[in-house]
């Protein structure tokens, strides 16, 4: 068995991408659809399993296990700080799933130049996010209330993890 060396933030968009994908989901598929090569893919849910985020056959992603990691973990380990006001694709309280349940002269967005809002940069977890985010809703939706947990005040935090436990169907 391979050492584990640390989760790398793809690590996390990966196992947000399974949690929105259907049970026959292969490798090959989850490449593509995260513009992510087949070896990382592989590397990527070792590292998950050594982690105890997935299951050791890696078909199963343990959610409970994953919500805690982002609820205690997340923006200790992969923070983020708002940059330059720049365009791209809103983010954190900003994007669609969260923006009806706040009030905020501040917007935040990822880079891109597909973007259509302006605002202040967040640093994706990788740099294909937006590509991948673009091209999947529910992905988008996870993504941003991460983002809303890594940057956001306490209760744009608390708001994202209700609503990332219900997209887990989590009960506890």
């Amino acid at each position: 068995m391979k050492a584990h060396n640390g989760m790398r933030p793809h690590d996390l968009v990966l196992l947000l991408k399974i949690t929105s994908s259907d049970k026959n989901w292969l490798n090959k598929d989850l490449a593509t659809s995260l513009y992510i090569s087949n070896s990382e893919i592989s590397e990527s849910l070792n590292r998950s399993m050594i982690a105890k985020l997935i299951s050791p056959d890696k078909r199963v992603v343990f959610k409970t296990a994953l919500y805690n990691f982002i609820e205690h973990g997340l923006k200790f380990v992969f923070p983020a700080e708002p940059g330059a006001i720049v365009r791209g694709l809103p983010t954190a309280h900003s994007a669609p799933i969260l923006k009806h349940y706040f009030v905020s002269d501040e917007t935040y967005v990822w880079p891109s130049a597909d973007g259509k809002s302006k605002g202040q940069a967040i640093i994706p977890l990788y740099p294909n996010q937006v590509m991948a985010a673009m091209n999947d809703e529910r992905l988008y939706d996870k993504l941003a209330l991460v983002d809303a947990i890594r940057v956001g005040k306490v209760r744009e935090q608390k708001k994202a993890l209700e609503l990332l436990k219900k997209s887990f169907e989590l009960v506890f």
